[in-house]
């Protein structure tokens, strides 16, 4: 049996039917019926059956239609590998580039990105899987996608990274407040990542001997800041989620020794995959954007 074979079978399954699927296949009802019989010889056995209303898989035909889509999938992926590992150049790059992002780096900064490498390299395509950063880190580290934008430190001795660019994280307010007072004002919470909620409890801890006063709280950081601006009370977040918004009061969140309490995005991906014509070009095209004084432009 060939690739072709496998395909008749799955079409054949989505129809029910030998004209139908025929239809669909571009090949004449005789040589689709012509084509069943070779493969029944072949492995010897009795695939569909036919029927006033159409076919009916037998047992053996049904175990193949299930094996047909783990086939045509694995014959797509080696085709897709072969593809991204061709020896093009400039424009001719193309295959598809698989891509796990964390949830804010998919909304604020990876359209922009990708526009500007589309630009470039028109032929490549992108199926981008979105999540929170940790979920991201387990894509990467199984290779479900070629490559990984992480808010947050989750290492991996195996995989290589990128620092893309670092924010400080700040209490935002739309009034003055004083941070001696913060556990006794209402705070605005959310649903973060673990990596930033530690980041935010540790501080809290070592500043505070209280616990914070949670007057309202939602899911997600865009929610926050909302409610923040509309000044229902006080939020922490990273500097990024402040950029372009006026008339707010903002304190950075310090360690015990003054330094800024830093919040790193980064790039991983594994070395092997940069075998990949198309995972090469476009590390190399990251590495080289400097995307942290991009992005502040």
């Amino acid at each position: 049996m060939d690739y072709r074979d496998w395909e008749i079978l799955k079409v054949l399954n989505s129809q029910k039917n030998i004209s139908k699927a025929a239809r669909l296949l571009f090949i004449t009802q005789p040589a689709l019926t012509n084509r069943l019989k070779n493969m029944q010889e072949e492995l010897g056995v009795k695939i569909v059956t036919r029927e006033s209303r159409g076919i009916h898989f037998t047992p053996e035909g049904e175990y193949l239609v299930h094996c047909a889509d783990d086939i045509l999938a694995q014959f797509n992926n080696i085709k897709e590998h072969v593809r991204n590992m061709s020896k093009t150049s400039g424009n001719e790059v193309a295959g598809t580039l698989k891509l796990g992002v964390s949830n804010f780096f998919a909304n604020y900064e990876l359209p922009h990105i990708l526009k500007l490498f589309k630009d470039q390299y028109p032929h490549v395509e992108f199926k981008v899987i979105t999540g929170w950063s940790k979920d991201v880190a387990h894509f990467i580290h199984n290779r479900d996608v070629h490559i990984g934008f992480v808010r947050g430190d989750y290492s991996d001795r195996g995989l290589k990274k990128h620092l893309l660019f670092e924010e400080t994280i700040s209490v935002m307010s739309r009034e003055e407040i004083d941070m001696q007072d913060l556990p006794n004002l209402p705070r605005i919470d959310y649903s973060g990542d673990y990596l930033l909620n530690s980041l935010i409890d540790n501080w809290w801890t070592e500043n505070y001997t209280q616990p914070p006063l949670i007057s309202i709280e939602v899911d997600q950081v865009d929610t926050c800041k909302e409610m923040v601006i509309n000044g229902l009370g006080y939020g922490i977040m990273s500097s990024r989620m402040l950029k372009d918004i006026k008339e707010f009061y903002k304190v950075d969140l310090t360690d015990q020794n003054g330094n800024p309490i830093l919040r790193r995005t980064w790039m991983y991906y594994h070395q092997e995959s940069m075998d990949w014509n198309v995972v090469k070009v476009f590390v190399n095209f990251i590495e080289t954007l400097g995307l942290q004084k991009h992005l502040e432009k």
